[in-house]
């Protein structure tokens, strides 16, 4: 277990106030999946709309959680502490595992995790917002600075009031660095997250249309984004890491306390690159300036819109104090796992997966990756959701774009059939053009069409599951199948 490890004694005093030290039993992790459960986990039953956690304690301690958070009464044998009455011994031929009865368990987990973040006072936290971008940030930032500090990141997209707390439970003595995105669908939000976690960095990187079907405008959105700038403690301690090849980023300079440090392709900012060139699947070459100093740079990134993502990663490693040479190792280091990737398809075609999730921003940079490859390239784009009023005109424009790119569309889903329209009446040849609703049919149609010189780029949102059509195509589905 690693020196300084939460233990059941920390969870109690930070939710109770009190501490009971023959508590000493150290939580390996927290868990709100009790499949997901191990010897040593703490499991935080919570009611979701599709289940409920408290169905699932008794198999949680099954696999060997020693307590579980709980709201009511469940059917598992465990040692009851009823923390809404504060209670404050332990029966003599006490035992293993126990129940943490409180009012509310997701705040109860919140609870945990900023008293667990406050004791590790010596680590610095690096938050990450902005409507695109973000996970690729994360995942690079989080390379760069492990060539010097040990660095906890947040996994895949724990961005929210339950993944973000669940990620500091993990913080343990050794951690010198945390890295975390930090996700909003309205105002309030990330202020929220930012007083458990307590940046002293924040990097923001695009304001777009994301989420507008939920916060309504793009003034909110900003308003929303702005409160982690917000929170940041004053300089030299705290450092704003903005875009400021964004007017609404690069505004948000006026809401923090905290040093500002610019990044873009301006001369302008701080850091800026210039001379961008995209290699295709060998990544992109570029140069960087910084204080009159010049560099020229070339990683594994794919597209030319992945300079962005290197200038946040840079910029988080000279703010850190990081040497050039460590950065640049980070940036080229194979631990820098983004999302957009390319797999072997069938009859040796190449597939562009970009599955996670998208954004008409999103969307035009991975076809602009595609226009950068030889080949005949395939286009297989889906809905992208939650952008309200924009909704129309962002799969419009990106309908668009596809008519410089794509020698063949396909579109998935309703929000996609506007994307194919849109092709269609400027001027791409019906042939080309295939508007289907089901990612069954995507495939019947690629596993019919593709031939080896072929790249497929497959995107769309999250909710559309379209790595199902990857997994069906790539060769390296097959093989492990």
């Amino acid at each position: 277990m690693s020196e300084g490890a939460l233990t059941l004694a920390d969870v109690l005093e930070g939710l109770a106030g009190f501490r009971l030290e023959e508590l000493g039993q150290p939580i390996t992790t927290t868990v709100i999946d009790s499949r997901q459960a191990k010897p040593g986990a703490l499991f935080v039953a919570l009611k979701g709309g599709r289940a409920d956690g408290h169905d699932y304690v008794a198999d949680a301690f099954s696999r060997g959680a020693v307590a579980a958070i709980v709201e009511r009464g469940v059917e598992a044998d465990g040692l009851l502490l009823n923390l809404t009455d504060q209670t404050r011994t332990l029966p003599v031929n006490w035992s293993l595992p126990l129940l943490l009865k409180v009012s509310d368990s997701l705040g109860a987990l919140q609870r945990a995790a900023t008293f667990w973040r406050q004791r590790r006072e010596g680590v610095r936290v690096i938050g990450i917002t902005g409507s695109v971008g973000k996970t690729t940030t994360k995942e690079l930032a989080t390379a760069v600075l492990a060539r010097r500090y040990v660095t906890l990141k947040s996994e895949a997209s724990y961005n929210n009031e339950i993944g973000l707390p669940l990620t500091l439970m993990r913080l343990t003595g050794e951690h010198e660095r945390v890295v975390l995105e930090m996700g909003m669908y309205d105002v309030g939000e990330i202020a929220d997250l930012a007083r458990i976690a307590r940046p002293h960095v924040g990097v923001v990187t695009i304001i777009g249309p994301v989420h507008l079907e939920r916060a309504g405008t793009i003034e909110r959105i900003v308003e929303a984004k702005s409160e982690l700038v917000e929170a940041l403690p004053p300089a030299p301690e705290g450092a704003a890491i903005l875009n400021y090849d964004d007017e609404r980023v690069r505004g948000m300079a006026q809401a923090t306390r905290a040093r500002v440090f610019y990044y873009g392709l301006s001369p302008e900012a701080d850091l800026w690159a210039d001379h961008i060139e995209g290699l295709g699947l060998d990544g992109i070459r570029f140069r960087l300036h910084h204080e009159g100093e010049t560099l020229h740079v070339k990683i594994p990134l794919l597209g030319r819109h992945s300079v962005h993502t290197a200038l946040r990663a840079a910029a988080a490693g000279l703010v850190e104090g990081l040497t050039w040479q460590e950065i640049i190792e980070g940036l080229r280091g194979p631990s820098a796992q983004l999302r957009l990737a390319a797999a072997p398809g069938p009859e040796g075609a190449t597939i562009l997966d970009d599955t996670y999730n998208a954004s008409p921003a999103s969307t035009m940079a991975a076809l602009n990756l595609l226009d950068e490859l030889d080949g005949r390239k395939i286009a297989v784009l889906g809905d992208m959701l939650e952008l309200g009023d924009y909704e129309r005109e962002g799969h419009e424009k990106v309908g668009f774009r596809v008519l410089d790119v794509a020698d063949v569309l396909i579109t998935v889903g309703t929000r996609g059939r506007i994307i194919g329209e849109t092709a269609l009446r400027w001027g791409m040849s019906a042939d080309c053009v295939h508007i289907v609703e089901e990612n069954g049919e995507v495939i019947d149609l690629l596993e019919r069409m593709v031939t080896g010189d072929d790249v497929i780029l497959v995107k769309g949102s999250r909710a559309m599951a379209m790595e199902e059509i990857v997994n069906a195509l790539s060769t390296e589905s097959r093989l492990r199948n």
